[in-house]
């Protein structure tokens, strides 16, 4: 029922003219994605700190659960051949535990026992440009690069909220990156999506210091094309990544260091206006 409503609503609300989508003189096509699902943490650790706890968001921080997801992206293409994407990823993971053991977080000791408020925040924005290196009937094949800014907030707190323990960043971070479509039949289609980067060294991990940072966002999709250039489909994406390493001017009395690797999968049911 549900799936029915949102197909209605997004047929409804694209319902362009043919004419919009069947004219080979347009030299700049614009496209929309939206993304709807769940969102599961297999795996995520943190230290923040050299004499900081390393902490298991799973076992002990309460994402051993499903998480709302949603993903919105918008591609001027432009001759046909060129793409320029905007991307935005929200993330917010909200949890409650009690503190199984004493935790360090930087310079903040919450006891054992203490009942414990967790905030992962890493919303990300990501442009990118790519080239269509194969581009043949029913099929298409691009590659390029793109430039993320994450925007980073790390909570740890009590729930009285005498104890508190906040870490923000926001950072640019270069990415190399790939897509492909490729049809079935005339009216299904399967694809692909794939950004990553691998940054040992200061400046390019958006960052002024040697942190080593890397980062794989990718997906395997299979859709449907229904009318007025509405597709529907069905999405597996992985994210993972993280950053290790020590700050080169902390603040607060921290003395800089911090460890955080994440491996998150997410199941979606996608809208694409092209």
């Amino acid at each position: 029922m549900l799936f029915a409503s949102l197909l209605s609503f997004a047929t409804t609300a694209f319902a362009l003219p043919n004419s919009y989508f069947n004219n080979p003189e347009r030299t700049v096509r614009f496209e929309a994605t939206w993304e709807i699902g769940s969102l599961a943490v297999f795996k995520h650790s943190i230290q923040t700190g050299e004499n900081g706890t390393l902490f298991d968001y799973v076992e002990d921080g309460g994402q051993d659960n499903l998480f709302p997801y949603q993903r919105f992206e918008v591609n001027f293409r432009v001759n046909n051949r060129h793409s320029f994407l905007m991307l935005y990823q929200p993330l917010n993971l909200l949890t409650k535990q009690e503190a199984s053991t004493d935790l360090q977080f930087d310079l903040v000791t919450f006891p054992q026992g203490t009942p414990m408020d967790y905030r992962y925040g890493f919303d990300y924005t990501r442009g990118t440009w790519l080239y269509d290196v194969v581009k043949a009937p029913g099929k298409t094949l691009a590659f390029g690069a793109g430039l993320q800014l994450r925007n980073a907030t790390l909570e740890f707190s009590s729930a009285d909220g005498t104890l508190r323990n906040s870490n923000r960043d926001i950072g640019p971070v270069p990415v190399l990156a790939s897509r492909g479509r490729f049809q079935i039949d005339k009216q299904r289609w399967w694809g692909f999506d794939m950004a990553g980067a691998y940054a040992p060294i200061k400046y390019i991990n958006g960052s002024n210091s040697d942190v080593v940072g890397a980062l794989l966002d990718t997906s395997v999709r299979t859709g449907i094309r229904l009318n007025r250039g509405v597709n529907t489909f069905l999405n597996l994406r992985y994210v993972g990544g993280g950053a290790e390493g020590t700050e080169s001017n902390p603040i607060d009395g921290k003395d800089g260091f911090v460890a955080n690797w994440v491996h998150f999968g997410a199941i979606s049911l996608g809208f694409m206006l092209r």
